[in-house]
């Protein structure tokens, strides 16, 4: 199977379970911290520069985005978590949106987390971790910002990704960089593979 990655459009912003799109397309789901670049990662997995609008400020995405790709699958961006500026009203009605999300298992086929190559992951990320891990779906998890590390650092960073995670051995982790498009094929893939086995 191909997937042309320049046939992309905005679908809608989600603000609550009645605007998730319901259709048979498989839903790949991505989620990260407000600040690990997880529209960055999103614009160098389909090589396009501004498609998912990178924010000037962490925590700008509020809402659900849906994104259709070659009319065969939707990248679905949850909002970014762990902004220390929002206040609390709005990271308990982001967590309330994400909660509603995760709880419809009709809707996720593949789940994407995305972290940051460089540091341990948080507490927020284990507890994405967790909802992914809870859907007993297929997931991943993307670290972020390779460029940015040491080459003796790789290793060392990634097995402390996996151990913190608590990783399975049959979930990927996948060293990427959204600046200089490391590990964009392994992603490509990974989502390739997975919808050729949902068909």
């Amino acid at each position: 199977m191909t997937l042309n990655t320049q046939k992309a459009e905005f679908i809608r912003s989600a603000a609550g379970p009645k605007d998730f799109p319901r259709d048979p397309l498989p839903q790949i789901a991505f989620a990260g911290r407000s600040n690990v670049g997880k529209s960055s990662v999103i614009n160098r997995l389909l090589n396009r520069k501004n498609f998912a609008r990178v924010g000037s400020a962490p925590g700008k995405t509020t809402h659900i985005n849906y994104f259709r790709i070659d009319e065969k699958l939707y990248l679905v961006d949850l909002p970014g978590y762990g902004y220390a500026k929002v206040s609390r009203q709005e990271k308990e009605r982001w967590a309330g949106l994400i909660q509603s999300w995760f709880d419809d298992l009709s809707l996720m086929s593949l789940g994407i987390l995305i972290v940051d190559a460089r540091h341990k992951p948080t507490v927020d990320d284990q507890g994405m971790a967790d909802y992914f891990k809870s859907t007993g779906r297929p997931w991943a998890v993307v670290a972020n910002k390779l460029d940015k590390l040491k080459k003796s650092e790789l290793e060392p960073n990634l097995t402390l990704i996996r151990e913190t995670l608590e990783l399975d051995e049959g979930v990927k982790l996948i060293p990427f960089s959204a600046e200089k498009g490391t590990g964009r094929e392994e992603l490509l893939r990974l989502i390739l593979d997975h919808l050729e086995g949902a068909l």
